[in-house]
């Protein structure tokens, strides 16, 4: 198992476990982060702020691993992330919504580039309008 490996197994063991201190400490000062919800995300305490919100809106989650690779400085995973929301759920425009309660089971991949032992680039995909539907906020379709 190489670094980018090592480095993204404790992210998904520091975020389905929630530890904001060990997030920090993977991700590089300058490193960026892109996501379906936040668009990019520059530096490092931004990133933790994200990481920050998602474990507090699904503190319970857990990440089950379909495929893991690795490819020189870079990890890849694909699995399924879910949980119960039971915090409070930031949405971009500032506002905060309330808890629903409900199951989340979301597949998404995860992509982090590593040097020098921290995370210098992340790519977070999942279907965000899945996630909104599965929380019960996405308006009815009428026809």
């Amino acid at each position: 198992m190489g670094e980018a490996r090592e480095v993204m197994d404790r992210l998904t063991e520091a975020v389905t476990h929630p530890d904001l201190k060990v997030i920090a400490e993977l991700y590089a000062e300058d490193a960026v982060a892109v996501t379906p919800d936040e668009g990019e995300i520059r530096g490092r305490d931004n990133i933790v702020e994200y990481w920050r919100q998602m474990t507090e809106t699904v503190p319970d989650g857990t990440f089950e691993t379909l495929h893991a690779y690795e490819s020189g400085d870079t990890a890849i995973d694909e699995g399924i992330f879910s949980g119960r929301n039971t915090g409070p759920i930031q949405l971009p425009t500032g506002e905060t919504l309330p808890a629903t309660q409900k199951e989340v089971r979301i597949r998404g991949v995860d992509i982090a580039t590593v040097k020098d032992g921290r995370i210098v680039d992340y790519r977070l995909y999942f279907d965000e309008m899945e996630f909104l539907g599965q929380l019960g906020l996405l308006p009815d379709e009428t026809p």
